[in-house]
């Protein structure tokens, strides 16, 4: 995979939200802010794919912000018990945020994904992502354009992968209501599922936040073709996915 081309048609068709694991509220410490979440899924869904065959999950995360810009945090999910990547994933993500323009925002970070269960002989699982957000809100209307690069290492067969994302969400006036939707391209290591390792996934959504809780649920489905073998199958099919998350 030939990055140079890859990172240029991401640059300009790239456009989406990451997706997060619950939304937090903000507790102020002087020049940082410390924010965090717990969250019950019921399917783990990463860029259309279940990584918990299709099993409800406990999700949770903190982060630290510096009101410089700069940020840290870890992300983590339950996982079925495999040989590779053991019962958890841990993320542990790091980056920079900034406001460029009345509106606009433009954040770059890295994430490391880790899988602290990991048996020695099944294989290498962690790996690192580097990744670009664009953001602009105009009025309750936001969208974010966004680029996502792994470069080849053990974990992805000495592969790399690139993943762009375009998303929408809007708030509706005078409601708790936030209305999402997103489209997404895998292309490289993590599209293996999909017979010419790359693949379309999207999804449409709704969210209500009461206080510190939020509701949500979304309809989750890709491209990839059907094998007619149900253990792989089931891993793509098309899904709603209900959450309840805690915000603190």
């Amino acid at each position: 995979m030939t990055i140079p081309a890859k990172a240029c048609f991401g640059a300009l068709l790239a456009l989406s939200v990451l997706p997060a694991a619950a939304q937090a509220q903000a507790i102020p410490s002087g020049p940082l802010t410390v924010s965090g979440g717990v969250s019950v899924v019921s399917d783990y869904r990463f860029r259309g794919l279940s990584r918990s065959d299709g099993k409800v999950e406990v999700q949770s995360t903190i982060s630290v912000d510096h009101d410089s810009g700069l940020y840290a945090g870890v992300w983590g999910s339950g996982l079925p018990d495999t040989p590779r990547y053991g019962q958890y994933e841990l993320d542990l993500f790091a980056g920079y945020a900034t406001e460029v323009a009345p509106g606009t925002s433009l954040d770059v970070g890295a994430t490391y994904y880790v899988y602290p269960g990991h048996r020695d002989g099944a294989g290498a699982s962690d790996y690192v992502e580097l990744s670009g957000r664009l953001s602009h809100d105009l009025g309750p209307l936001s969208a974010t354009a966004t680029l996502a690069y792994a470069p080849d290492q053990k974990a992805l067969g000495r592969d790399d992968n690139l993943y762009l994302n375009l998303g929408l969400s809007s708030g509706i006036p005078n409601t708790p209501v936030t209305l999402s939707a997103n489209l997404g391209y895998t292309d490289g290591a993590l599209g293996a599922l999909a017979g010419d390792r790359n693949y379309l996934d999207w999804s449409l959504g709704a969210s209500v936040v009461n206080g510190p809780v939020t509701l949500s649920a979304r309809y989750v489905d890709t491209d990839i073709r059907k094998t007619g073998v149900k253990a792989l199958d089931r891993l793509y099919d098309p899904t709603l996915v209900f959450s309840i998350g805690l915000s603190f």
